[in-house]
């Protein structure tokens, strides 16, 4: 893994960094956005154009943040490597993380 989405992506999905991707390694939960930890090439082009600096080098997520590690990695443990996220659509579920947490506001 090298990137993680984390908190300040839930519920809003800006979607700016699927845009970016040159791998199509973002795939869309019901309340946010997951990395694929095995598909990432490591490129960094998803981090300067996240509006909500939600996404963090793995090493570098906050403290507060760093549950989100394992919710972007435990997010795949059912679908396995599915080769890319446009063919997906969005994804009926998320981590335990994501769906517990009370629905986030934002500004837009």
């Amino acid at each position: 893994m090298t990137y993680v989405i984390s908190q300040p992506c839930v519920d809003l999905k800006d979607r700016a960094c699927v845009d970016e991707c040159p791998v199509d390694c973002i795939y869309e939960g019901k309340r946010m956005l997951y990395i694929h930890p095995d598909e990432c090439v490591d490129c960094g082009a998803c981090e300067p154009v996240c509006p909500v600096e939600a996404i963090f080098y793995e090493d570098d997520v906050p403290e507060q943040w760093k549950g989100f590690y394992d919710a972007n990695v435990k997010f795949f443990d059912d679908l396995g490597s599915p080769g890319g996220a446009a063919k997906m659509g969005e994804i009926d579920h998320d981590h335990e993380l994501v769906a517990a947490l009370p629905p986030q506001e934002h500004d837009e």
